[in-house]
């Protein structure tokens, strides 16, 4: 039955990112940013809503966005493609630093350019970092929230990355605060996993840090032991009791008998 479900959800999923992407090409010319965004992220809300109906999988949302600390930056965990889903609308309007490669994507890579982006080249750092501090100070002076996953790639649920400093950098210079965002999607979202179980993910959001008389590497920690220490508190988000501790099928049982 879990396989079944999670194919249902899979052609749903692929099929919904084919049209939103199509509907993305044809309106990018024609409606303002604003419009855009309201279009292409209804496929956002669409997949949190498809993902419940066919394998059970809710969310439950601790803390507030804080929408009059707009714009901000956002700095979240990074486990799986749920949280990409999820805050590319919750805090929207925003734009996400990722990897340039995610363009080559038909269809999803359309519509995921169409929401001003910053798309980097990882294969020159040293460029990358000039360009998302450039562009990310540019999208805060228009309004937009920047969503930045610190770790710069997926970690396997259970492990910490090094945290980058570039967001509490932008946010420094920018004078914004840092919104941070703990969550568990990894464990009913596995990543590179056909698999999606059923459960609740848990989803808390810091008070905003303030940036004011701080250095990048004393912010980045700072928000570092935040997002860490809420994950280490967290339940198991899969509803049988079982939490995945890396990327593969190794698994933890914290069942609770």
């Amino acid at each position: 039955m879990l396989k079944l479900r999670s194919l249902i959800f899979a052609i749903g999923y692929n099929l919904s990112s084919a049209l939103i992407g199509f509907i993305a090409v044809i309106i990018w010319p024609i409606f303002p940013y604003s419009w855009r965004w309201r279009i292409v992220t209804c496929w956002n809300r669409f997949v949190m809503l498809w993902i419940r109906v066919c394998c059970g999988v809710r969310f439950e949302i601790i803390g507030n966005k804080h929408a009059d600390k707009f714009p901000c930056v956002v700095m979240a965990k990074h486990q799986s493609t749920w949280e990409t889903m999820f805050l590319q609308y919750y805090f929207g309007p925003v734009s996400t630093i990722l990897k340039k490669e995610l363009f080559r994507i038909p269809f999803f890579g359309w519509g995921l350019a169409s929401l001003r982006p910053i798309a980097i080249d990882r294969s020159s750092p040293v460029q990358a970092l000039k360009e998302i501090k450039k562009i990310g100070l540019h999208r805060l002076q228009q309004g937009n929230n920047l969503l930045v996953f610190p770790e710069g790639t997926r970690t396997p649920v259970g492990q910490i990355g090094n945290y980058a400093r570039s967001g509490a950098d932008i946010a420094i210079t920018a004078g914004v605060p840092i919104i941070a965002v703990a969550h568990n999607g990894g464990e009913c979202w596995p990543h590179k996993n056909f698999l999606k179980y059923p459960g609740t993910i848990r989803v808390v959001i810091s008070e905003p840090f303030e940036t004011a008389g701080k250095d990048r590497k004393q912010l980045t920690e700072e928000v570092k032991n935040w997002i860490e220490g809420e994950i280490a508190k967290m339940p198991p988000a899969r509803k049988d009791g079982i939490r995945i501790i890396n990327s593969t099928d190794k698994t933890e049982d914290t069942a609770v008998n």
